[in-house]
C-alpha cells in the first residue's frame, strides 16, 4: 500500500503544480498585455521612481513566490484544507468575460494613474442625482476615493466583478494562495469542533470571494460578511446564496452594528492598509468588541518593513504606481504593537509572499 500512496501523492502534487502554474501564466499574460496597453508607469518627463531601501532583490521575489506555493500545498497535504477548484472548464466564460472587462477597463485606469487622480469619485459628488451624493453621509471622507485608480472605486458593479482579475493579475496569479493561509488558522481553530456552532465574521469582505471559500470547505459554519461598498456586498450576497446561515452587512468596520462578544472568529484580509492611520485602532476595538472571550482574529495583509527586507523597494513603489494613499503608512505602522493595545495576544506569524498572516486571540477574562 506504500507504493500506491506514494503515486497518489505525487500525481496530486503534479497536477497542482501544472494547475497553478497554468493560473499564474493566465494572470502574468493578462497583467503584460495590460502594460503593453499602458503608457509607462511614469508621466512623460517624469523620472523614474527610485526607492529609498534599495532596489528589491528579484532573487528574493521569486524564492518567495514559489514559497508560497510549497506552503500552500503542504497545507493541502496535511489536511488542512482541500485543493483549490478554479481551474474547471465550467469557469472558463466567466474568466474569459472577465479578462476582456479587465483589458477594456486599462486605459481610464492608466489615464487616471497619469494624472495622478484618485479623488475622480469626490468630483462625482457635485452631480446633481448621483448615488454618492445622494448618500454621501454614510461614507467617510477617505473611503470616497479611487483605490489603485479603478474605475468606479468601490461603488460600482463592474468594479465588484472587476475586482478578483485586477488582484489575481497584479500579484501573477498568486492572491488566492496568499489568502489561503489564513485559510490554515481557521482550520487549525476549527480542529475538533462542531462547525455548526461556530460563528465567523469576514471584516472588509468585497464580494465575498473569501467566504465563499470558507463556506466551501466548512459548510455549516455561521459566517458573516462586512463591507462598506453596496456593490461589493451585493455581489457577496448573490456569491453566498446558496448558503442560507450566510449573512452580509452593509457597514463601516470602525462602527460594526451587532452585540458584543457575537463571533468566535473574525477575519481581515487585505483592510488595514486601505485605512487612514486614526482609523485602524478604531476597527480593531471594533474586532475585539465583536469577539468572544477566547476568540480569535486573524489578520492578513501587506508585508511590512523588514518583514522581508529585500523586497522592501517593492513596497516602497506600490502607493506610487497605485493609488494607495495610507500604504506609505502602513508599511512602517507597529502592527504588533497595535494589536496589544487593543487588548489581543499573538499566537502566530507567517509570510506568504507578498503578504503577512498573524494570528491573535482575545483574552478569556
Amino acid at each position: 500500500m506504500g507504493w500506491q500512496k506514494t503515486a497518489a501523492r505525487t500525481a496530486a502534487r503534479a497536477r497542482y503544480a501544472a494547475g497553478q502554474g497554468l493560473r499564474s501564466a493566465w494572470y502574468t499574460a493578462q497583467m503584460q498585455a495590460a502594460r503593453a496597453r499602458a503608457e509607462g508607469f511614469n508621466r512623460p518627463g517624469e523620472p523614474a521612481f527610485q526607492p529609498s531601501r534599495g532596489k528589491p532583490d528579484m532573487a528574493e521575489l521569486r524564492r518567495a513566490y514559489f514559497e508560497l506555493f510549497m506552503q500552500d500545498r503542504a497545507n493541502i497535504e496535511t489536511g488542512l484544507y482541500p485543493p483549490p477548484q478554479d481551474l474547471q472548464l465550467t469557469r472558463l466564460p466567466g474568466a474569459l468575460k472577465a479578462a476582456r472587462a479587465f483589458q477594456e477597463d486599462v486605459k481610464a485606469v492608466d489615464q487616471r494613474r497619469l494624472s495622478r487622480d484618485g479623488k475622480e469619485l469626490q468630483r462625482a459628488l457635485e452631480e446633481e442625482g448621483n448615488f454618492l451624493k445622494r448618500n454621501a453621509n454614510r461614507y467617510p471622507d477617505y473611503y470616497l476615493q479611487n483605490f489603485h485608480y479603478q474605475t468606479g472605486g468601490w461603488f460600482t458593479d463592474e468594479s465588484a466583478q472587476l475586482y478578483d482579475t485586477q488582484v489575481e493579475a497584479l500579484f501573477s496569479g498568486t492572491a488566492d494562495a496568499m489568502r489561503r493561509a489564513a485559510l490554515a488558522e481557521i482550520a487549525k481553530e476549527l480542529k475538533g469542533r462542531d462547525q455548526r456552532q461556530i460563528s465567523l465574521m469576514d471584516v472588509a469582505c468585497g464580494n465575498g470571494r473569501f467566504l465563499e471559500r470558507v463556506l466551501d470547505i466548512w459548510p455549516r459554519l455561521k459566517v458573516t460578511g462586512l463591507d462598506l461598498s453596496p456593490s461589493y456586498t451585493e455581489a457577496a450576497r448573490a456569491r453566498l446564496a446558496r448558503w442560507r446561515q450566510a449573512d452580509i452587512i452593509q457597514d463601516m468596520a470602525e462602527a460594526i452594528p451587532v452585540e458584543n462578544g457575537s463571533f468566535d472568529i473574525a477575519v481581515s484580509i487585505f483592510l488595514f492598509h486601505e485605512l487612514p492611520p486614526h482609523v485602524r485602532p478604531l476597527v480593531l476595538a471594533e474586532i475585539f468588541r465583536v469577539l468572544k472571550p477566547g476568540g480569535l482574529f486573524i489578520l492578513a495583509d501587506s508585508l511590512q518593513f523588514s518583514d522581508r527586507a529585500p523586497l522592501d523597494g517593492l513596497l516602497e513603489y506600490f502607493p506610487h504606481g497605485f493609488h494607495e494613499p495610507y500604504y506609505r503608512d502602513y508599511l512602517a505602522w507597529g502592527l504588533d504593537e497595535a494589536l496589544m493595545q487593543a487588548g489581543f495576544v499573538k499566537e502566530c506569524g507567517k509570510l506568504a509572499f507578498l503578504t503577512k498572516v498573524t494570528a491573535w486571540r482575545k483574552s478569556h477574562l
